[in-house]
């Protein structure tokens, strides 16, 4: 069982290498969530090449954001959030990490939810047992931490590879019939930007934990391999199965993923739909796994921020069941009548963590250029303040932009109508964060930090 938490990789500690880190984030992505995915464009009446034309694009956006923030993990050797005081302040990184724990309980929530769903509709499951049994797994292997959800995601990997390979070959060859015709589906701009944006989104949302994964890569490992082997992980997958969904909702008028990779499947040869969706749902199992990992390392964050902690076993099982208890009957009460409510949750979320997104890689990339004190980090009276006030105005001002531009059920901005009501807000934030950032940094006397960052070096060569 792992016994960090929120504290400092050292070096001695350091493992694995960047093509674990592919194999990691191809899987992320590699579930029948990604496959629902696909059935938004032909919803929106787009054809199957421009579902994955806007599916490509988007998922490269998203994914050029966070494989940047992988990057950070192995020169810090600290989890993504906790690197955030060195923008937002000891205790205002708390504004940033209460909108990532939020994004990590509603995924397990959806998550959850297309689980009880999809394997209630193939085998006749009982609801309540399936979201208390594919919770308790991924709570399991949350606790037993980073190491252990490596090895499942390996396993997910070369188990569910074959099978996809092999649906995608089928699916080329004629050998999954049409019982339904897509003809009618075409081209508009909106429903490709629709398509677009849910693809960036998705990815994107993994930014505000992508480094607790990367932490433990030793710190000599290439900046550019990190970064391509995460962009090239998640965005591979989620292609992929989106356009597996989109051929499946055009082609067969399936709307439930997993169902519809069962009945596809079984047209192979019988009881082989059964076993992928089995693999599809372990996948995503997989998944909410990481959800759980991460949303406990922001539980910790959150309490480290009032009163400093030791990471010890017993931390990460209690943090665990408090996230247990939360989401599993918030699943139950959801169920599919909330979907609505859900997605504009999850896009309420996006805009929050946004703004933390630029702010965050302008300061790593262009302002401190990766340098930090990381000693100074955990200490509530160091140099980086309790409360950053160019980090938090940069981060206010950004999340303010994006309301004229904003896109839900029951809101829709001033300016989105310029746009047709395609949501772009999250781009204004993006845009303006960085740019208010930036601008706030100018001229910033830094010579005290220099020597602080030198002194934290030379403590952490000392461990």
């Amino acid at each position: 069982m792992e016994q960090h938490s929120v504290d400092f990789i050292p070096e001695s500690e350091r493992h694995g290498g960047t093509r674990q880190q592919s194999f990691f984030w191809f899987v992320a992505n590699f579930n029948v969530f990604a496959v629902t995915l696909g059935f938004i464009g032909p919803a929106l009446g787009l054809s199957l090449w421009w579902t994955v034309a806007a599916g490509a694009g988007g998922a490269l956006f998203g994914a050029s954001f966070v494989s940047f923030h992988a990057s950070q993990g192995p020169q810090l050797g600290l989890p993504q959030m906790i690197q955030s005081r060195a923008q937002f302040g000891y205790r205002g990184v708390l504004v940033p990490v209460i909108a990532s724990l939020f994004n990590f309980l509603v995924f397990n929530i959806l998550q959850a939810d297309v689980l009880e769903s999809g394997l209630s509709g193939i085998f006749g499951w009982t609801p309540f047992v399936v979201v208390i049994a594919v919770s308790l797994f991924a709570a399991v292997v949350a606790i037993y931490g980073h190491d252990w959800v490596h090895r499942v995601f390996r396993a997910i990997f070369w188990v569910s590879l074959p099978f996809y390979v092999v649906l995608t070959a089928a699916i080329a060859l004629g050998g999954v019939e049409k019982t339904s015709s897509g003809s009618s589906a075409g081209f508009s701009l909106t429903a490709f930007m629709a398509v677009f944006v849910t693809a960036a989104v998705y990815n994107l949302t993994l930014a505000p934990y992508v480094s607790d994964y990367t932490r433990y890569l030793p710190k000599t490992v290439k900046t550019s391999h990190v970064v391509i082997a995460v962009q090239g992980g998640i965005s591979l997958s989620l292609v992929w199965l989106m356009a597996i969904g989109a051929w499946l909702s055009l082609n067969t008028g399936a709307t439930d993923g997993l169902v519809g990779l069962s009945e596809a499947g079984n047209q192979i040869f019988t009881g082989f739909g059964t076993v992928l969706a089995l693999v599809s749902a372990a996948g995503l199992i997989g998944t909410m796994s990481i959800n759980t990992y991460s949303a406990v390392l922001a539980i910790a964050t959150v309490a480290d921020c009032v009163r400093p902690v030791t990471p010890t076993r017993r931390l990460r099982i209690r943090c665990t069941a408090i996230l247990f208890v939360i989401w599993v009957p918030v699943t139950i009460w959801v169920g599919s009548d909330q979907a609505t409510l859900i997605t504009n949750l999850l896009s309420v979320l996006l805009y929050l963590l946004v703004p933390w997104t630029a702010v965050n890689l302008v300061d790593y990339f262009f302002v401190r250029k990766g340098h930090y004190a990381i000693t100074e980090i955990s200490q509530r009276n160091g140099i980086y303040g309790e409360w950053a006030w160019r980090g938090l105005t940069a981060y206010f001002v950004g999340l303010f932009a994006q309301v004229p531009f904003m896109v839900l059920s029951f809101y829709q901005g001033p300016a989105a109508q310029l746009f047709d009501n395609i949501d772009v807000a999250f781009v204004v934030g993006l845009l303006v964060s960085a740019g208010v950032f930036l601008l706030l940094n100018r001229g910033v006397e830094r010579s005290q930090e220099e020597r602080a960052v030198a002194l934290s070096e030379d403590a952490l060569r000392g461990e």
